[in-house]
């Protein structure tokens, strides 16, 4: 199975099934001198770990990170890290039961082919959600590596499920609030209605889709590498990389399209700091597929989760007869609060592995040569 690997001069490698013995990854590329340690990881997997609410999952799973290598006394080395969360909570027996009837919406099929019925499907193996974990560690390093190294700031919070979507939030509201309630909706009053929203959903048996918004600040200009490795093309490859992720959008996106040239292009200015910018944003921060100074903003659509209690017409496999299929097992009514910490993982380690490959992070970060 190939694939597994994502970025050039960072590059992470995630590994594991969901319902194996363990999932980890591993971090090549890192600079050394990097202040960190496993509570770094783990703040960052405690925002999408599985069984947090009524809304989620209701598998247990402590989510616990553990780095094996890549770090002493307390700093980065540049050797690579290393870092796996055991699987204590997994239930595969209600795999066993629909393992000859793939669920509608989901990978069981291809999958089944392309790999010759070989591929775990206990808790839908390489293909599950529980994966993301892999990404958030590798994006807590990013996080904190552009943090310390450039100042650049990613955040990312529910904006959409179903029908009910919330307005535009200033960037610090949206940075504040985003992660005070169960929906990562920056507003109140439109996350107790998603929530609702999901709560009912569930209780019919079905799921819902939506949309996370990420934002970028603080980000240097002509971060970028067209033609092939634009930002805009690697972002998507990793975005698309998260479970039930159909829609990418970039700044105006495809409400751009609608607009005249003369609407949709951002004129240029001198702001009070004598810093070049543009009046508006719909580039969404990238021009020919380089970072241009402004914030990046993205908006990533999630389908429904496929895996859902109302009875659907799917195939044996074994027979080639139609069947009727009843999803069972522990699912989430909607992917959308959980991948928003993804979103900001993955976010972060394009824009961390671009940082690296323009030189403007070095390879070491500090100086301890002369502690010794």
């Amino acid at each position: 199975m190939t694939g597994n690997v994502l970025g050039e001069q960072l590059t992470l490698t995630s590994f594991g099934e969901s319902h194996g013995r363990c999932i980890g990854m591993v971090l090549d590329g890192c600079p050394s001198g990097l202040p960190l340690s496993e509570s770094d990881l783990q703040i960052e997997l405690d925002k999408r770990k599985p069984g947090q609410s009524i809304i989620t999952t209701q598998r247990k799973e402590e989510d616990k990170a553990e780095i094996l290598s890549g770090i002493f006394n307390g700093y980065t080395t540049s050797a690579p890290i290393c870092a796996i969360i055991w699987n204590k909570d997994s239930d595969s027996r209600p795999y066993e039961v629909i393992k000859n009837t793939p669920r509608p919406g989901h990978a069981d099929y291809p999958s089944f082919v392309k790999y010759g019925g070989f591929a775990d499907y206990r808790g839908s193996g390489r293909f599950s959600g529980r994966l993301t974990a892999t990404m958030v560690m590798g994006g807590a390093v990013a996080q904190k590596l552009l943090k310390y190294s450039l100042g650049v700031e990613t955040i990312a919070y529910t904006t959409q499920i179903g029908q009910i979507s919330c307005s535009s939030l200033s960037y610090e509201e949206a940075k504040q609030n985003r992660y005070t309630n169960e929906v990562r909706c920056p507003s109140p009053k439109i996350a107790e209605k998603m929530k609702s929203n999901i709560i009912e959903a569930r209780k019919n048996g079905d799921s819902l889709g939506g949309i996370v918004e990420c934002i970028s600040v603080g980000l240097p200009i002509g971060l970028g590498e067209p033609i092939f490795s634009s930002m805009e093309s690697d972002l998507s490859k990793a975005l698309f990389s998260i479970p039930s992720v159909k829609a990418i959008e970039f700044g105006s996106g495809f409400s751009g399209t609608k607009l005249k040239g003369s609407q949709n292009n951002d004129e240029y200015a001198v702001s009070k700091d004598n810093k070049i910018i543009t009046k508006t944003n719909n580039s969404g921060g990238i021009l020919g597929g380089l970072t241009n100074g402004m914030p990046l903003v993205i908006k990533i659509g999630f389908k429904p989760a496929s895996s859902i209690a109302i009875k659907q017409k799917t195939i044996d496999l074994v027979s080639k007869t139609e069947c009727e299929i009843v999803v069972p097992g522990r699912h989430d009514p909607c992917v959308v609060p959980r991948a928003v910490p993804v979103v900001e993982s993955l976010v972060s380690f394009i824009l961390a592995d671009h940082a690296i490959r323009c030189e403007l992070i070095p390879p070491v970060l500090g100086d301890r040569k002369n502690e010794h």
